[in-house]
């Protein structure tokens, strides 16, 4: 059998910046999952076009929110071609029944146990609708050939996850309803394993916490110190900080930077996300210490939480800059389906827009408490340009000269983002916030367009 793996792009019409792609995982433990009789090829539509006409039995989409439309387009256009096509990923996980509607089956949740099922299920003609192993076994190795992976590209990063699940089950996040709240593990000879026959010196590691288990983490990095690796990767700063020996490890087995989610810099909204500090100064300490271990932090912030109001925006600024954070990543609330924060604001009818694609972190698609959404587009896209402004990196700088290249190269990428996101902001007036009627769905739960079946969900 042929098989076609696929990961869509949010507008084929835009491709990400090739140096600064992050890497994909799912796709290259489905090749690994399949038997050795079939082909397959990988296409992530982000870096490359793909060819519609491509000659294959079955075609895999793994997608989240955003690229949902995609997905269901391409799918549809597969389909006309007699294709079968599976979905899988976090959107049909979230929603199965929606994603039934455009696909043949929809694989819930982990691939491992259930992939090479369906693939024999669809050689004899009784493939089912649905496919979900709620938990797995992790401990058999999935060997992955990661040759597709540029070497040319500054960030040409290899994906490794060593652990599932995540105990916080944070109102706005989605990680638990894939994976779990337990943290489950991979065996530490097979992350070795992976990182041996990859042949490369430079991985990120796409765990929501590496530390979340701190036994485990201590002994996955005694056994990457001898590789002489560098690795970035997320966690919870407070628990690493606090933890002299887990820090130490961490920067020994080659960590250089690591994604940590500071989500707001207003104490009363700290309290509430279960996995920070509770207070400035500890996040402050937290911070200074992570620096002198020598890993340099990218900050993921979220703006529009119902106590925020439009003096965040420069209070967030002020904090980051005095703290000379390496990177941020500058977000908006988002209510991904499936999520505590999207049935609260369906309940209360506070969602703007039916359209998946505009579910992507950047765009504010629910009404705010405190500012309209205009307000706190703009406002996010404002505090993004003065981090990222010249007398911003250059105060910086000198926190990070443990990183120069990198600072210097992830800092000028945003700055060019900025400026992308900045000519985006017209559109999405006109076509969200603008709109006097929105796509809500009819009485009985299908969607007011094509685009996506939103809210009946």
């Amino acid at each position: 059998m042929k098989i076609l793996l696929v990961s869509p792009s949010v507008d084929p019409a835009e491709k990400t910046n090739k140096q600064m792609m992050m890497p994909q995982l799912a796709l290259f433990i489905l090749q690994g999952l399949t038997p050795k009789e079939h082909q397959v090829v990988i296409v992530d539509e982000e870096a490359e076009d793909l060819n519609l006409e491509h000659d294959c039995d079955l075609v895999g989409i793994s997608f989240m929110t955003s690229n949902a439309p995609r997905a269901y387009e391409l799918a549809g256009e597969f389909k006309q071609r007699g294709k079968t096509v599976i979905f899988g990923g976090v959107h049909p996980t979230l929603l199965p029944d929606e994603a039934l509607r455009y696909g043949d089956s929809v694989v819930i949740g982990e691939a491992e146990g259930v992939w090479a099922e369906l693939l024999e299920d669809h050689k004899n003609g009784c493939l089912k609708k649905i496919y979900h192993n709620p938990r797995p076994d992790l401990s058999a190795y999935v060997p992955k050939d990661f040759s597709k992976i540029p070497t040319n590209r500054l960030f040409a990063l290899v994906p490794i996850m060593a652990s599932r699940g995540c105990p916080y089950n944070c109102d706005f996040c989605c990680v638990t309803d894939l994976f779990g709240k337990e943290i489950r593990h991979v065996p530490v000879d097979n992350i070795v394993r992976d990182i041996k026959e990859s042949g490369r010196k430079n991985f990120m590691f796409l765990d929501d916490n590496i530390i979340g288990h701190p036994g485990y983490a201590k002994e996955l990095f005694a056994a990457l110190k001898p590789l002489k690796i560098s690795w970035v990767g997320q966690s919870s700063i407070s628990l690493l900080v606090k933890d002299e020996e887990l820090l130490r490890l961490a920067a020994e087995s080659g960590c250089r930077g690591l994604f940590v989610g500071l989500e707001s810099v207003k104490e009363a909204q700290m309290g509430s996300l279960r996995k920070s500090f509770s207070s400035l100064q500890g996040l402050e300490d937290g911070l200074k210490r992570l620096r002198k271990a020598g890993i340099f932090a990218h900050a993921s912030m979220i703006f529009g939480f119902d106590e925020d109001t439009p003096a965040v925006f420069d209070d967030t600024v002020k904090f980051l800059i005095k703290n000379k954070v390496h990177t941020v990543a500058f977000n908006v609330l988002t209510p991904y389906p499936g999520t505590k924060t999207f049935r609260k604001m369906k309940e209360e009818g506070r969602l703007l827009t039916a359209d998946w694609k505009y579910y992507d972190h950047s765009t504010v698609v629910y009404q705010p408490k405190n500012m309209s959404p205009y307000e706190l587009m703009i406002g996010k896209i404002r505090a993004r340009k003065k981090f990222y402004g010249a007398w911003s990196i250059f105060r910086r700088f000198s926190g990070n000269l443990g990183h120069a290249l990198t600072y210097t190269a992830m800092n000028w990428g945003h700055v060019k983002a900025v400026r992308v996101e900045g000519k985006r902001l017209a559109a999405v007036k006109r076509e969200v916030y603008d709109k006097k009627e929105r796509a809500w769905p009819d009485s009985n739960g299908r969607p007011a367009d094509s685009k996506s079946d939103a809210l009946s969900s």
